[in-house]
């Protein structure tokens, strides 16, 4: 071949790749969503995907509970009232259509059966037909999850899974048979597609993720989320498999190595509220990227503090109060004698000591529990209101505030106290004055503008803003522990390396 039939060549194929759609180009397949309008029943339904997604973290993980594109995979995401992000996927020859939450927080696959016939919820939702597969696979053991505010029950079968134009051959995934309740009746997804590890997976199943990577779908063992969280706009965002697009974020990624199997789980430093340290993570806290939680959850003693700087409603806590004004010298005159401040709650009476941390008096602790109970502790009110006020004397004392001045400030912090997984709303017209929250990963701090964890809901005279932040306290040894959800997934493009067993984070485009 000639120098001029080359140059021809080499023109040609540059024009083709420019005429080429993106998605082509790349080998990535997208798929387009739109979203529904928002109504009262979307907050309801968001609230309670909410209160999930931060309460099931609790009582799941105790273990109880035709082919790719080559370079990767996408399914396009929706999101719902900047709460619920879900995609479509397939089950089933020919496929059968279901939306699914894609959450890394937990690891099966499910949707209704067409055998659930006694749940209203599933009524509300596609279900699975297997006599209109040909590539069904009878299993038929039972299975249950549990999820804070609702729970399923079915069993399980087997069957091809179609993720965008990936083909999952012979998934294991739950037939939901009973879904009772409301939460399941008014969300607007059919199930959830878990992307967390096999540790956690009800019934040993082999997650979805970890069978594209068997059957050799995907070139690289990453798969990436872009969540668009401007809820006007047509599209939810973006889950990539097998890699991640530039055009979602910018600069670099900081990465993070898994430290517990599981969760997407690793640790995080320091929180700052308006660039003043907490004190809180100072020495290290865990945390989890979890896509299937709406909000961020974080120990009630920072998430008070940080709704008494956005200037949030909660509700009065008299157990709050009342620990301050019969203890809250002491507290402080313990705190001044550099007394060890886990051993303080104890000293006073409220907690029992049990070698590591305070555990509420009268219930046994389990640090060395040989009978193979569960490993939860479980804290009083007085107790756990006591240890929150030793952390926010200590952060007040570094601040070298009187001690007039801090005993008024955790009186002010008691009126802030959350509601337990509920919602905290705050002044649309103060978002100017409200403080950056800032999360400490990797050596590295990220930001949270107001306008990035504030919801909002409604327009003009009507809208309602919401806190981002929700309270959920998961004792020692697993604890204190913060669920990094889709608040903090808007602003940060989230990486999820299975290969190299770490989480990456870089801005969001």
């Amino acid at each position: 071949m000639g120098t001029r039939s080359v140059a021809l060549v080499l023109v040609a194929a540059v024009l083709l790749q420019a005429l080429l759609p993106a998605s082509a180009a790349e080998g990535l397949v997208r798929i387009a969503l739109k979203k529904r309008p928002i109504d009262e029943n979307s907050r309801v339904a968001a609230r309670l995907s909410g209160e999930e997604g931060a309460r099931r973290l609790g009582l799941r993980g105790a273990n109880s509970l035709g082919g790719g594109s080559g370079e990767g995979d996408i399914v396009a995401l929706k999101n719902y009232m900047n709460a619920q992000y879900f995609g479509e996927i397939g089950i089933g020859t020919p496929p059968q259509k279901f939306t699914v939450i894609f959450d890394t927080g937990s690891s099966n696959l499910w949707v209704p059966s067409a055998k659930c016939y006694f749940s209203i919820a599933c009524f509300f939702h596609s279900r699975y037909k297997s006599g209109q597969s040909s590539t069904y696979q009878k299993n038929g053991k039972p299975a249950a999850i549990q999820y804070g505010t609702g729970s399923i029950a079915g069993f399980f079968s087997e069957d091809s899974v179609t993720v965008g134009d990936l083909v999952v051959k012979d998934q294991e995934f739950i037939e939901a048979t009973k879904e009772p309740g409301l939460t399941f009746m008014v969300a607007k997804f059919d199930g959830i597609l878990g992307l967390g590890f096999q540790e956690i997976s009800v019934g040993d199943a082999v997650p979805v993720w970890y069978k594209m990577v068997e059957q050799g779908l995907v070139s690289d063992p990453v798969f990436s989320f872009w969540f668009n969280r401007h809820s006007d706009e047509g599209e939810g965002g973006e889950i990539v498999f097998g890699g991640m697009d530039p055009s979602h974020y910018k600069g670099n990624h900081t990465y993070v190595p898994v430290s517990q199997k599981g969760y997407w789980q690793f640790e995080m430093g320091d929180v700052l509220i308006g660039g003043k340290t907490t004190g809180f993570c100072a020495s290290g806290c865990s945390a989890i990227a979890d896509s299937g939680t709406s909000l961020l959850a974080g120990p009630t003693a920072i998430i008070t503090e940080i709704n008494e700087k956005i200037g949030a409603t909660g509700v009065v806590s008299q157990e709050c109060k009342t620990v301050v004004s019969q203890y809250g010298q002491q507290i402080l005159d313990l705190l001044l004698a550099e007394t060890q401040p886990s051993k303080i709650c104890s000293q006073v009476g409220l907690c029992t000591f049990d070698g590591k941390h305070g555990v509420s008096a009268g219930i046994k602790s389990v640090v060395d529990d040989e009978a193979g109970e569960s490993n939860g502790l479980q804290s009083g009110p007085m107790c756990n209101a006591c240890e929150m006020a030793v952390v926010w004397m200590q952060n007040q004392l570094a601040q070298n505030k009187t001690q007039d001045l801090i005993l008024n400030y955790i009186n002010q912090l008691c009126d802030k106290l959350p509601s337990p997984m509920g919602e905290s709303s705050v002044d649309c017209g103060s978002l100017a004055s409200m403080p950056e929250i800032s999360f400490t990963i990797g050596g590295k701090k990220f930001a949270l503008k107001p306008e990035q964890y504030i919801l909002k809901v409604g327009e003009g005279a009507a809208a309602q803003c919401i806190s981002g932040f929700t309270a959920m306290d998961i004792p020692p040894p697993r604890g204190p522990l913060w669920i990094l959800g889709d608040v903090f997934m808007g602003a940060y493009h989230t990486v999820f390396d299975y290969g190299k067993m770490r989480v990456g984070f870089a801005k969001s485009a």
